[in-house]
């Protein structure tokens, strides 16, 4: 699966409505953005059940200043709507691969139980 972008309009709908969704923040003006673009894209093509979104910083200021961006790029994982994973730099594509592993084996509903048995 490729790699879509998102606009503001289309975030919310994104991350609630897939099981696990990686978002890039990143900017064309942005040497490490465009350096891990590649990793981004390749690492999309190995996980189809994956969704892959990019956030263009300078399009979508306004989104990017909800998210609270402030080192591009910057790389967020959501599983069921949740964020699990919000870090600025480029990852290289061990480590991306180790993210994606741990983010499908991380079991959000047990860990929002706990949150919840600890709120009461």
């Amino acid at each position: 699966m490729a790699t879509k972008d998102i606009t503001a309009e289309e975030f919310n709908a994104t991350i609630t409505e897939n099981d696990i969704v990686l978002v890039d923040f990143w900017a064309s003006w942005c040497g490490p953005c465009r350096a891990f673009a590649p990793t981004f894209t390749a690492s999309s093509e190995k996980h189809p059940d994956v969704v892959y979104a990019k956030v263009d910083t300078e399009a979508e200021q306004d989104l990017a200043a909800a998210a609270d961006i402030r080192s591009i790029p910057t790389l967020m994982a959501f599983k069921k709507g949740k964020l699990v994973f919000n870090q600025a730099g480029a990852l290289p594509p061990a480590a991306l691969e180790d993210l994606i592993q741990k983010v499908k084996e991380f079991d959000i509903d047990a860990a929002m139980a706990a949150q919840d048995d600890g709120q009461a």
